[in-house]
């Protein structure tokens, strides 16, 4: 990997490409720590210690990590990449539900163009809903739990200024989006995953440093070694794929002669990705956000049952594992049935005039298609579902209890850097052969 990234920097094309994707990352870096009209960052930052305390109230701990810790700073990109995820997410469902979005979908590019026009303003919607609430939070102080007062880091509360924080905020989403947009076009690599890989990783030194002060050298260089045969397993595990063999018979257009290739179906184990986790994490961050409204003091037996078995400030309960590895393990076959249909990859086969070996065209394929899916969906929800407890099972027995310390341990970050990172060196790698082609010997 090294390796490609030197050869890389020695292709002038391919230097400019990774010279701007850093360019633009620094900037938006920059972005999530600048704060927003009116708030006095010095304040916050004086009591980070503080801040780290409500942030393990878990509220708005997703959205926090999305945003690289500019969320409890308040900053301009206090919102990070996360009402584009969401409007992705909702778009992508509402692809199957409404004829109208599954046409586009059909149409190609054209129609592909649309799609992201539509989902560019949801995210805009999305941005002022999100941060038309985390104002009203900041305002009241419930953002930080009370930690702060108010008056420290929000001295003037009057209406020109709250909209103004808004109007930002929501400004400094569509930055990003074009900051994407600007990356996957200029650069090299998905825009909207590599902002995502810089905000999940942007964490990670205070969190080792913070180990490293809080634990013994044996203790933490336990961790780190269980960490790297973490990402080893999570690397084999988003590698691994099963290939299904289709074969084009021949055919006469005119006078020439098409097909009779050979290709195959790269069925991937975790085919649904990081989103069955965001899902159930978004979900499960909900009865804790009504915790928060209706106050942690209120003797209401909703409110009970939530902080007993919902909670995760002191400590993670048993139920909330099981339900959160239950939620991952439906979410993933459900978002993959709506993403691969198996019937329109038959049909589209057996228009071509492919087929798979031993399966007749139609039909049969597509029975085979769902079969094979479902058989690879279930380990790679299984598995979607360990990684994502097992950072919360370890720091609960180590003693590190809660969220707010491990969110950045947690099996979203490592999913989200293992599969970025690797998507990315594919890249720089096909870039490389396109211009530098060896052989198949070195």
């Amino acid at each position: 990997m090294l390796g490609a990234f030197v050869r890389a920097f020695r292709t002038p094309d391919l230097r400019n490409k990774l010279l701007f994707t850093l360019f633009i990352l620094t900037i938006f870096r920059l972005g999530s720590v600048i704060p927003a009209p009116g708030i006095d960052s010095a304040a916050i930052r004086d009591q980070m210690e503080a801040i780290t305390a409500a942030d393990e109230s878990g509220v708005y701990a997703l959205v926090n990590l999305f945003s690289g810790g500019a969320l409890l700073q308040l900053a301009v990109f206090a919102l990070g990449v996360m009402p584009y995820i969401t409007a992705s997410i909702i778009i992508n469902l509402l692809t199957v539900v409404i004829p109208r979005l599954e046409a586009l979908k059909k149409e190609g590019q054209s129609g592909q163009t649309k799609i992201t026009q539509y989902t560019r303003y949801l995210t805009l919607m999305l941005a002022v809903l999100q941060s038309t609430s985390i104002v009203a939070m900041a305002r009241t102080g419930a953002l930080f739990q009370g930690s702060i007062p108010v008056s420290t880091y929000l001295p003037n509360q009057d209406i020109l200024t709250l909209v103004t924080i808004v109007v930002v905020m929501t400004g400094g989403t569509a930055i990003i989006m074009w900051f994407g947009e600007l990356i996957t076009e200029r650069g090299v690599g998905n825009g909207m995953s590599l902002l995502i890989f810089t905000t999940v990783i942007s964490s990670f030194p205070a969190m080792i440093m913070g180990l490293y002060q809080e634990r013994s050298i044996w203790v933490f260089t336990i961790i780190c070694i269980a960490a790297l045969v973490l990402v080893t397993a999570v690397v084999f595990m988003e590698q691994a794929q099963r290939r299904i063999p289709v074969q084009y018979a021949k055919r006469m257009v005119g006078r020439r002669m098409y097909g009779g290739s050979s290709t195959y179906i790269p069925l991937k184990v975790n085919q649904a990705g990081i989103i069955p986790v965001i899902f159930a994490s978004s979900l499960l961050y909900l009865p804790q956000l009504v915790v928060g409204l209706i106050g942690q003091e209120s003797t209401n037996p909703v409110v009970t049952f939530i902080q007993t078995y919902f909670s995760t400030g002191t400590g993670i309960h048993p139920v909330y594992m099981v339900t959160f590895f239950a939620m991952i393990v439906g979410f993933a076959f459900f978002y993959v049935s709506i993403t691969f249909n198996p019937d329109e990859v038959s049909d589209n086969m057996k228009k071509y005039g492919g087929f798979i070996p031993g399966i007749r065209p139609g039909r049969p394929t597509a029975e085979y298609l769902n079969y094979v899916l479902k058989r690879l969906t279930t380990p790679g929800s299984i598995y979607l579902g360990v990684i994502a407890l097992l950072p919360m099972v370890a720091l609960g027995a180590s003693g590190a209890g809660g969220a707010g310390m491990g969110i950045a341990m947690q099996g979203t970050s490592l999913l989200i850097m293992v599969g970025v990172g690797l998507d990315t060196v594919k890249q720089i790698e096909s870039h490389l052969q396109q211009r530098n082609y060896e052989g198949f010997l070195r």
